[in-house]
């Protein structure tokens, strides 16, 4: 029975874990996602008011540089982000060891 509770307990171990990999995964490739999701935004708004799509992201991109200036300029945002995903990694990381502890009480 013990071999069946370990085998449990690492197996909830793993889904958190997957769960946790998927959240650090989709919160860092939102930074990346969103950026790239206003060029085509504006690119597609300045090709409805007749400016083509290639010369509306040739627009566009200088205009995402400049807000993604402002927020690197912008004091403790940039700093905010990178600890919000590094928050998610380390509790991620406690919540998977905390399983170890789970393991060594099972097998006595």
């Amino acid at each position: 029975m013990k071999k069946v509770n370990i085998a449990m307990v690492r197996l909830l171990q793993f889904v958190v874990f997957v769960i946790f990999t998927f959240m650090t995964l989709s919160y860092f490739g939102a930074m990346v996602l969103v950026p790239l999701d206003i060029v085509v935004l504006i690119s597609k708004l300045l090709s409805v008011a007749g400016v083509g799509t290639l010369y509306g992201a040739l627009a566009a991109v200088p205009v995402v540089a400049y807000l993604a200036l402002l927020v690197y300029k912008t004091p403790g945002l940039l700093q905010l982000i990178m600890d919000i995903g590094l928050d998610i990694i380390n509790s991620g990381k406690k919540h998977i060891e905390a399983f170890n502890n789970i393991v060594e009480e099972v097998k006595k």
